[in-house]
């Protein structure tokens, strides 16, 4: 018998992103997230398609996926998770982005990419939390950034 214990990670599909983040077409960056380990870390997925209304503009005949949207699907991914990891209350949270630290940007993203936004839980102090993320396209990074958000009660964010 091993001495390594053996964790099961948890996952999401398009349906239980919906069901933890506000977001929708055409600003929901991410399809599915995979490798949840509570409110530590996680992947989320996104499939970069030529169907998506930034690319009409950013840029004709030459489509790259903006940056920023990069940074708000790694933000995405780091909230999703965290209202995931409070599954069992009764309230549905909201999670508002605070900051964006070191961000940089390596490589352009493309139609037919799939971007896969690693987050790993840096701090969290009461309903703020710290993630570093780094975005991955066949195994090269693209974009990376910290970014903080806060977690509030939807009953409360007006």
């Amino acid at each position: 018998m091993s001495d390594v214990e053996t964790q099961i990670l948890d996952s999401a599909d398009i349906m239980r992103v919906m069901e933890l983040l506000p977001h929708r077409y055409p600003f929901l960056m991410i399809d599915r997230i995979v490798d949840i380990d509570g409110d530590n870390s996680a992947v989320g997925i996104k499939n970069v398609t030529i169907n998506e209304p930034h690319f009409q503009g950013h840029f004709p005949g030459k489509p790259v996926m903006p940056g920023v949207l990069l940074i708000e699907a790694l933000a995405q991914t780091a909230g999703a998770i965290c209202v995931h990891a409070r599954n069992n209350t009764d309230a549905p949270s909201l999670v508002y982005f605070m900051t964006i630290d070191k961000c940089k940007f390596r490589k352009p993203v493309v139609p037919g990419d799939q971007v896969r936004f690693h987050v790993k839980k840096i701090r969290n102090r009461a309903t703020i939390w710290k993630f570093e993320g780094v975005a991955m396209v066949d195994g090269q990074k693209v974009a990376e950034a910290e970014i903080s958000a806060m977690l509030v009660d939807s009953d409360q964010a007006n």
